[in-house]
């Protein structure tokens, strides 16, 4: 089942309801993701003001999700001697069948009264999850219940059990021949294929074939007859006279039967071999309709911590909190590249300054950011000095980007121009811009020349080395005021467009800029500081930097590690401990300052790492993907998680991506300039194995604009296109008598035709852009295809389907066999 977007607190009151002291806590599993753990702060503190206990489990993969499901939610069951109760899935879940995998489906599809609200950003849906959930149930008792084929209505009463989903929008507007198919097979009888399907290919070929003069005997003809009426209803010819009534036969007989006036022929009922057939045709069209979308691939919807952060507003509870706690959730899908076409680069750039970067894009993101814009501007209204006219569009008149309270009760949360620096407030600006993913792509940071271009820009924009090498808040403060000016003049000359946010003004707002918050003197730090931090810790925990490089370099060797974990089960205790770090530090202001090294140490590694790399030119190009593999140096141990694999994979992706700009004169490689597939692998030297990430060719908001104004072009050639049209045919009507200007005329439409077949053209390739599952990352997809063909070693356990491990033995064998393969829709 799944709940619409209008109901979204539906369940959430029921349960409030009812809830008693006697009631079993709700049960929170937690993907160990930054956009995940906020949704979590924002649900544990709806929780906690209405006074229902509740229990957090963080997991890991899929693994730890079974596991959870035998140990914790199937003794929930009434049928195994428990009370029923409610399980909140926030990242985990929505692409498997839940009820098989937690192990709480009986075979008559009872849940036994385990109710599982699923939130989930990842797509393809299971199908099975958003429109089953109650497959013990028939149609009319579901419609009783409130459901229909799958949706919640208003008058559905919770607390029976059952998988719901809960919807962003996507399921009503995209999702209605997907439901039409799951519910009609739903409700389709058995039908043993045995046998059935030679005498289909047999009589195919019967009627494909009529030249053949195969006599059959009536009983045969009779029963050919009703099987084409079935299936094609073709309309009978019929010639009448006075006497008799002829119907041209459909059997192979050329003898037509002569039927009495006075006799009725009532039509056949068809056979049940016929009826067989019909139905496993429809079988068949409704099976390739579900097949279709989930071979679409992997893409990424609405964070799941705005759905809760909605969850919180309709409720009437948001509050700077979970405002905060939601803006960093929403922006930390940029951080990972997880993009409405799935994991990838983003490497164009608006002239106007839109945000250029990894990132899920679209104008869904870009709506859901204005509207987070005006919470901020309604929960934090300025004071009567920042409101004046001078100040309606700025921020109280401050052009440099703020690092400090105003008062030391300040935690208000305030928009800011924010430049494409990584933590500028707690690095130098130097650094801050040398480790910027999309700083250092442009400006090929891991050359020499590139080092020397981002001297050239400092020393044009007036910012001395020592300057710029120290603390930022200790930098002279003229230069921090006049620093935005002073790239938005000279960035454009380097190629970096886009770098800072354009300025605020009446018709655009404040679009582009980022979020800041103060925790009085304390700290002052942006949303995409909290999520860099936030994710570091995930990643790599507060206890990894290393004080030496002889440290790291015995880290990577395997000296003193600890034994061998081949289920990885180790390695998942210990990123579930990292995960209440990581928790505690969302509301610790202390815990998440101390975790500043972690982070940079962490974006120094990408950045030593990745330009290795593109130094010794060991990134390959295979067939359907450009591939490289990080097996040695001081920083290997960083990368066996997923998640900072990625990382440096976009990183790798963005670089690649001006090195073919540079190289092609401007152009990028790959249909729709969208760059080319990447596969990076890390070497997990203690368990053996590779950790394989699949990054797509990417897309986002600023591929979207421009979609939509080469839209807006095409329509407005369009109009012109009939407006001339209109005024030929007028003065064609007015002048039909002289011959030479209808010539001219003619010679104009000519001229116009072929005009709009080259519009036609350009139609045709842009409707191929917007193909369903266009350009969507296939990884997934292609993994799964390559474990079923060969015999390589591989675990799946990641709910990012673009992530594998294989052995390491098996790596060589296993990019083969995936270089033969689709990887992107």
């Amino acid at each position: 089942m799944y709940l619409p977007r209008s109901l979204i607190s539906h369940l959430y009151l029921h349960l409030l309801r009812t809830h008693h002291p006697l009631s079993p806590p709700v049960l929170l599993l937690v993907a160990l993701e930054p956009d995940s753990l906020c949704a979590c702060r924002i649900l544990t503190t709806l929780l906690k003001r209405d006074y229902i206990p509740h229990k957090i489990q963080p997991i890991a993969g899929y693994g730890d999700l079974a596991s959870a499901g035998e140990g914790m939610v199937r003794p929930m069951r009434t049928s195994e001697g428990g009370n029923g109760g409610v399980v909140v899935c926030l990242g985990v879940g929505g692409l498997v069948d839940l009820g098989a995998v937690l192990g709480i489906e009986s075979e008559e599809g009872d849940l036994g009264g385990v109710e599982v609200w699923v939130v989930d950003a990842r797509r393809p849906w299971n199908l099975g999850n958003v429109f089953g959930g109650m497959s013990h149930l028939d149609e009319q008792q579901s419609r009783r219940r409130g459901v229909d084929r799958g949706r919640i209505e208003q008058s559905y009463h919770p607390g029976q059990g059952g998988i719901i989903v809960f919807d962003d929008g996507d399921i009503d507007e995209e999702l209605g021949a997907e439901r039409e198919a799951y519910c009609a097979l739903a409700q389709m009888p058995d039908v043993d294929d045995d046998g059935e399907d030679s005498d289909d290919e047999d009589d195919e070929s019967i009627n494909d074939g009529r030249t053949r003069r195969k006599r059959k005997s009536c009983s045969d003809a009779g029963e050919e007859d009703s099987e084409e009426e079935d299936i094609q209803r073709p309309q009978r010819r019929r010639r009448t006279d006075d006497s008799f009534v002829f119907a041209p036969s459909r059997s192979r007989s050329a003898s037509p039967r002569i039927l009495d006036s006075n006799t009725t022929s009532p039509p056949a009922d068809p056979s049940p071999r016929a009826l067989r057939r019909r139905l496993r045709r429809l079988r068949r069209k409704h099976q390739d309709v579900l097949h279709k979308y989930y071979e679409l691939g992997n893409s990424y919807s609405e964070p799941v911590s705005s759905l809760m952060y909605s969850l919180a507003s309709e409720l009437g509870r948001e509050d700077n909190d979970l405002l905060w706690l939601s803006i960093i959730g929403v922006g930390s899908l940029d951080l990972y590249g997880r993009s409405m076409i799935g994991v990838g680069i983003t490497h164009t750039a608006d002239d106007s300054g839109l945000v250029a970067g990894p990132g899920w894009g679209g104008e869904r993101i870009e709506r859901i950011r204005q509207i987070l814009r005006d919470e901020v501007r309604r929960l934090n209204p300025p004071t009567l000095s920042e409101a004046g006219p001078m100040n309606r569009l700025g921020e109280g008149g401050m052009d440099a980007i703020p690092t400090h309270a105003r008062s030391p009760t300040d935690t208000a949360i305030r928009l800011s121009p924010e430049p494409h620096f990584l933590l500028i407030r707690h690095w130098s600006l130097y650094d801050s811009m040398l480790h910027s993913p999309y700083l250092s792509a442009r400006l090929h940071i891991w050359s020499d020349a590139g080092r020397k271009r981002l001297h050239k820009l400092l020393a044009k924009m007036g910012v001395s080395l020592t300057q710029c090498k120290q603390s930022y808040t200790h930098m002279d403060m003229d230069l921090k005021r006049g620093l935005r000016a002073r790239l938005r003049k000279y960035a454009p000359v380097y190629g970096l467009d886009g770098l800072v946010p354009p300025e605020a003004s009446a018709a655009r707002g404040r679009e582009g800029w980022g979020f800041v918050r103060n925790w009085g003197f304390k700290a002052c730090l942006s949303s995409a500081d909290v999520g860099v931090i936030i994710g570091a810790i995930l990643e790599v925990g507060k206890g990894v930097v290393m004080s030496s490089g002889q440290e790291r370099m015995d880290r990577a060797r395997g000296e003193d590690v600890e034994p061998v974990d081949v289920d990885g089960r180790g390695e998942g205790e210990e990123w579930v401990g990292r995960f209440w770090q990581a928790y505690d530090a969302l509301e610790n202001i202390d815990a998440l300052k101390s975790a500043l090294p972690t982070a940079m140490h962490l974006h120094r590694a990408i950045l030593r790492t990745g330009t290795a790399l593109l130094e010794k030119k060991q990134i390959r190009h295979l067939r359907a993907f450009r591939m490289a593999v990080v097996k040695e140096g001081p920083d290997v141990s960083l990368f066996t998680h997923p998640a900072a694999l990625t990382k440096l994979a976009l990183w790798l992706g963005q670089a690649i991506v001006e090195q073919e700009r540079e190289r092609k004169g401007g152009m990028i490689l790959g249909k729709g300039g969208r760059g080319t597939p990447l596969v990076v692998a890390g070497l997990n030297e203690r368990r053996g194995v590779y950790v394989v990430v699949g990054t797509g060719r990417g897309g986002g908001a600023i591929a979207t604009v421009r979609a939509k104004e080469k839209e807006e072009k095409k329509e407005k050639k369009r109009k012109e296109r009939e407006a001339r049209k209109a005024e030929r045919e007028r003065r064609r009507a007015a002048a039909e008598e002289n011959d030479g200007e209808e010539q001219e005329e003619e010679e104009e439409e000519d001229d116009d035709d072929e005009s709009s077949d080259d519009d036609d053209e350009d139609a045709v390739s842009e409707e191929i852009t917007k193909r369903r599952g266009y350009g969507l990352n296939r990884f997934g997809n292609a993994f799964q295809e390559v474990v079923e063909e060969t015999n390589a070693r591989v675990r799946i356990d990641s709910f990012e389907h673009c992530v594998v491990e294989v052995r390491a033995d098996d790596l060589a064998a296993f990019l083969e066999a995936l270089s033969m393969k689709t990887v992107v829709g």
